[in-house]
């Protein structure tokens, strides 16, 4: 059997009630406070959390290789495409430079051939030279002696050399010369 409980009075029942609305507003306030702090674990959860995968991502290899690269790509690209034009151009300036000189030494062997022959012409002049004078000096002999004969053959000659044209008393002409 169950024995029923006394009934409270007013005022009991009034100051029971003050202090569970009391107890009430106190679990409330704690409540609260713990919602805040439940918050700001949270927030500071949320943020740490962002922390964690921004690192992740700057620590990440292959993100930070991407990066290099791209921050290299961007650097050096233009660089290393100029250092190749100039290679290239330098690779062409090479070549127009071998196929001068080589033109050069061509139009040098070429001016050493012509020496040569010309040395070689003057060699064979230096060796024909002194049968040349001899040639003129037995020429000059001869018409030392025969072109004043030959000249005085003819009357025309004759009087070019300064002489007269006369007929002798045998009946041969004759160039003479007189002295005055």
């Amino acid at each position: 059997m169950t024995t029923a409980s006394p009934a409270l009075s007013d005022d009991e029942l009034r100051e029971t009630l003050d202090l569970l609305s009391t107890v009430m507003a106190s679990v409330s306030d704690r409540v609260d406070a713990q919602t805040e702090v439940l918050d700001r674990v949270n927030k500071t959860a949320t943020e740490a959390r962002q922390a964690a995968f921004a690192a992740k991502a700057q620590t990440d290899p292959k993100a930070y290789g991407e990066l290099v690269g791209n921050t290299i790509d961007g650097k050096i690209g233009d660089t290393l495409i100029r250092l190749a034009r100039f290679a290239v151009d330098l690779g062409q300036q090479t070549m127009a430079t071998e196929r001068v000189l080589k033109q050069a030494e061509e139009d040098k062997l070429a001016i050493l051939r012509q020496v040569r022959d010309r040395e070689n012409k003057a060699d064979r002049l230096k060796r024909l030279l002194p049968w040349f004078g001899l040639g003129a000096l037995v020429l000059v002999l001869a018409m030392t002696v025969t072109l004043p004969r030959f000249l005085a053959s003819n009357s025309s000659t004759c009087a070019a050399i300064g002489a007269t044209w006369t007929r002798t008393t045998e009946g041969i002409d004759a160039c003479v010369f007189y002295r005055p």
